[in-house]
């Protein structure tokens, strides 16, 4: 291939000059548009992906193909940015209606259990056109200094750090080949629930302590021979295994994960056992990265006023196109950080009283958990071992690779 030819979805050889040709039925949608007909079920799905596939630049091997979620963050929201500065009136409608196409775009995907990555491109493209902005237009104006620079600099680079390992595999089970070729072979299901009851009976070693096991053990040994409902429960008829305690299948990545807590859109991954605490770490370096970063902005602008104040009460924000864009970048990292900060604030106290997201709405939904602080944490009752213990169990989490035990190998 040269780099300007590519292998279409369909395996045929095709070129980047015919992206608008053959398009069978983009030619029907618009004969139908403009005689007043409705579209056929499933015209725009696949309208939609033939776009997806045939959206892609030169390379060297061939065309490579860009994922759309990519692009609207990338074009849109500089675009937005610079008319909300031009007028008061301007940004205040536009940053009003960004949360809700965001939330709305949320809800879409959610519903259509669609992985997407425009959530994480419009993080890490917001980051990265805050910091240019705030290179250069706060801090030419000598209000800054060095050392805040390099400090904001730091956070953004700790922040993206952790945000890496958060990333990366949140623990997912193993889905063994054994696995498949048992039930290729015609075993039923039951059989194979059957047999985990007997292997779920075994406890671990420590478990006399309930601090040191809060809660896995307890997770355990209510899979006993004795209790065939419960090792049914933990059956996952998705992945075929036994899944250990805490452990939940994420509809979205289609794999089992060892302490689920929910499927993150932000980093597009789930946060499960193993990489929890970064997750937390990159929220923790995000609020402190942006409310620093905040701060620093509107006491350049708005100058005698706190930060505080000047967020609502600035008069010379708009006084020329500089300060007016700076301003309006402060509103929507003010936006951005009271979601971050909520989430943020639900994980801490989520992990003081030792409950996953996926548990708390399991919890909701059979009406076994207990609404706390106004609703904000339900506790299950089921893992909590205290405050101190069960921040202990959390800083310990993933701080040794997982034994295979003979729930992963059923």
């Amino acid at each position: 291939l040269c780099c300007c030819e590519y292998v279409d979805r369909r395996g045929e050889r095709n070129h980047l000059a015919a992206c608008c040709c053959d398009c069978e039925d983009l030619d029907e949608g618009c004969e139908r548009w403009l005689t007043c007909r409705s579209l056929p079920p499933g015209a725009l799905e696949r309208i939609a992906e033939t776009v997806a596939d045939r959206v892609r630049v030169p390379w060297f091997a061939g065309a490579v193909k860009i994922n759309v979620s990519l692009v609207p963050p990338l074009v849109l929201l500089p675009v937005f940015l610079h008319v909300a500065a031009l007028h008061f009136l301007l940004g205040l409608v536009i940053l009003t209606s960004l949360p809700v196409v965001v939330l709305w775009y949320y809800y879409l995907t959610h519903r259509r259990k669609e992985r997407t990555l425009f959530f994480l491109s419009l993080g890490l493209f917001s980051l990265g056109y805050m910091y240019y902005v705030f290179l250069q237009e706060v801090v030419p104006r000598g209000h800054v200094g060095y050392s805040q620079v390099v400090a904001l600099t730091c956070g953004l680079i700790l922040m993206l750090a952790a945000l890496s390992r958060a990333k990366k595999d949140p623990g997912y089970l193993p889905i063994l080949a054994g696995n498949k070729k048992s039930l290729h072979q015609g075993l039923p299901s039951k059989s194979v629930r059957g047999s985990s009851n007997g292997l779920r009976g075994v406890t671990t070693s420590g478990a006399a302590s309930s601090c040191a096991v809060n809660g896995e053990a307890k997770g355990s040994s209510r899979m006993s021979a004795e209790d065939p409902e419960g090792a049914k429960k933990d059956w996952c008829t998705k992945c075929q295994l036994v899944r250990p305690a805490r452990a939940g299948h994420c509809r979205l990545c289609s794999r089992c994960v060892r302490r689920l807590d929910h499927h993150c859109v932000w980093i597009n991954s789930c946060v499960g056992e193993w990489n929890h605490q970064a997750f937390i770490l990159a929220l923790s370096f995000f609020m402190l990265t942006a409310v620093y970063g905040i701060t620093l902005t509107l006491r350049t602008i708005c100058r005698g006023r706190t930060p505080f104040v000047a967020l609502f009460y600035c008069p010379g924000a708009y006084s020329d196109y500089s300060s007016a864009l700076s301003f309006t970048c402060v509103w929507y990292c003010a936006i951005v950080t009271a979601g971050m900060g909520y989430i943020l604030l639900i994980q801490l106290l989520n992990i003081s009283y030792n409950v996953t997201e996926r548990e708390a709405r399991l919890a909701l939904r059979d009406n076994t958990g207990r609404r706390l602080l106004g609703g904000l944490v339900i506790d299950t009752g089921q893992y909590n071992r205290g405050f101190l213990c069960n921040w202990g169990h959390f800083l310990s989490l993933g701080s040794s690779p997982p034994q295979h035990s003979a729930e992963d190998i059923v």
